[in-house]
């Protein structure tokens, strides 16, 4: 079958077509952040966000952040520039795909980190209990957006991935994954989707949880108690950069570098901070406010605020398990290869002298 032939006119509208489809998608993502920030620049530090301005914040994230993935997605595959950089570093689809996830992911941690330094800044000076920021509440509605985009970008890189290629549990634990029924009909989309959640209940219930449950708390569960502890939530996201700048250097290649060892060593030290010792120095916090002891204060939590402490910190102890494991590996290598090198000259030396 012969190539298609496009004239000079035909390769013009599409390179147009191309350049629209980036332009727009900046233009969404300029919009909606500018947007975000005016529709809240009238408020007082203890106002409330109203439902329907709390409504138009998640629509408008969810905007920001989709458009935010198809403009840095669009800029790989579709410019001059991004067709040579994949050519560079050999990047396949699921690449590009994952990559600008982790970009995303990014800018998200970027805006929390923010959002937290002003509440904690503001709530943690005065009532750590009584006082609240708005933008607790403002970034709540945008943010939350982003864990039901993330789960639709996670699948898109998940379907992109060849299987022998993809990284869930499963394959993690050797266990076989079924492949697809090639001699069946086609699986539907919404089979593989269902598939992909099977495969990643972990990374996908924990985004279900703090998009649906984790929202409600902020914004209604909580009676506006709290703030200052929610403002370290909002902190977590810290260490975010630096898991994806890990697997974005593990995509190019650079897993022997240096600079994917540092990289490697802060993002356990930030991780650990932000997301493990973080749970325990709030309640050193809550117990001292309320002049009661450590173990007192504890268990002096309803038991609703108990289990989902106790459900947000035990992933983060299961990731901060992986990461360490991963660091310890990272430390072996050298030897390992040292190892691995010295028997090969040996080898090559008997070669030569036979």
């Amino acid at each position: 079958m012969k190539p298609k032939v496009l004239f000079p006119q035909q390769l013009a509208k599409k390179e147009a077509k191309r350049f629209y489809t980036i332009y727009l998608n900046a233009l969404v993502v300029g919009v909606t952040i500018g947007a975000a920030f005016y529709s809240v620049s009238d408020m007082e530090a203890e106002d409330n966000v109203g439902l329907s301005k709390g409504f138009s914040l998640f629509a408008m994230g969810g905007l920001f952040f989709t458009s935010l993935y198809n403009f840095c997605v669009h800029m790989t595959q579709k410019t001059v520039c991004g067709q040579r950089f994949i050519k560079r570093y050999k990047l396949s689809t699921s690449d590009v795909l994952d990559i600008s996830n982790k970009i995303v992911s990014s800018v998200q941690a970027l805006l929390s980190c923010l959002t937290g330094l002003t509440i904690c800044s503001y709530s943690c000076n005065r009532n750590i209990l009584r006082t609240s920021h708005f933008i607790s509440h403002a970034y709540s509605w945008f943010g939350a957006s982003y864990f039901f985009y993330d789960i639709w970008s996670m699948y898109k890189v998940h379907v992109t991935t060849p299987p022998g290629q993809i990284n869930t549990p499963s394959a993690q634990m050797n266990t076989p994954v079924p492949p697809p029924n090639s001699e069946c009909a086609p699986i539907s989309g919404l089979t593989k989707f269902f598939r992909y959640i099977r495969l990643n209940p972990i990374i996908v219930g924990h985004h279900l949880f703090i998009g649906i449950f984790g929202f409600l708390v902020i914004i209604y569960f909580r009676g506006n108690l709290g703030d200052c502890v929610f403002g370290f939530v909002f902190l977590m996201e810290a260490s975010t950069p630096f898991v994806s700048l890990r697997s974005v250097l593990s995509r190019f290649s650079m897993k022997s570098t240096k600079f994917y060892i540092y990289n490697g060593f802060t993002m356990l030290i930030v991780f650990f901070l932000c997301r493990v010792i973080m749970f325990p120095y709030v309640m050193y916090m809550y117990a001292k406010s309320v002049n009661m002891d450590y173990i007192s204060a504890m268990m002096s939590l309803p038991t609703g605020c108990k289990v989902s402490i106790s459900i947000l910190m035990l992933p983060q102890l299961y990731w901060f398990y992986l990461m360490i494991k991963g660091a310890t590996k990272i430390l072996k290598e050298p030897k390992t290869n040292g190892v691995a090198v010295v028997g090969k000259k040996k080898k090559a030396a008997a070669t030569v002298e036979s």
